[in-house]
């Protein structure tokens, strides 16, 4: 069986490290990144059909309008060949206390009987949420590791971490 790194991350406009800062490529991108280096496993974007803004605060008056009206967002697409990844890592940065209404939409739309997932969070200080129980109740016929937390504006220094996270599922 296979691994998919599966991640939903935004550039443009982020809150990290106490101001709003333009990036070039999502921390979550870059978390997935470092995993897959790690892993050798294959990486899929998770990507809304219609993206929010790159303008940071309307990025959350959106996502924060999706989550409330607990809307699932189209996707661009789905991973081909599902049904031979075993192992998952899911990463996602932490929307108002969960993950973005698009990995909500993810998990909907794919079979996670017998699935493995280990979940990575990128956040400013407000670690994995709630996103783990919603991970649990998405996916009530998937195994759900402990989760890795991550402070986004530490992403260049996170590769240690990241590794000791990995090598835990593959020792």
């Amino acid at each position: 069986m296979k691994t998919l790194i599966a991640y939903y991350s935004r550039a443009g406009e982020n809150y990290v490290g106490g101001q709003i800062r333009s990036l070039s490529e999502g921390n979550t991108k870059r978390a997935a990144q470092m995993i897959a280096a790690s892993t050798g496993a294959d990486l899929f974007e998770i990507k809304q059909r219609i993206p929010y803004s790159d303008r940071y605060n309307e990025c959350i008056a959106q996502a924060q309008a999706d989550q409330r009206n607990d809307v699932r967002p189209a996707l661009t697409a789905l991973p081909e060949n599902w049904d031979a990844y075993d192992e998952i890592y899911l990463g996602y940065p932490n929307y108002w206390n969960t993950m973005p209404m698009a990995v909500f939409t993810f998990l909907d739309s794919l079979d996670w009987t017998g699935k493995t997932i280990h979940p990575f969070c990128t956040n400013e200080g407000s670690g994995m949420g709630r996103s783990l129980t919603d991970l649990k109740r998405l996916c009530p016929q998937a195994a759900v590791t402990a989760g890795l937390s991550i402070y986004g504006s530490q992403i260049a220094h996170a590769r240690s971490t990241i590794e000791a996270y990995v090598k835990q599922f593959n020792s």
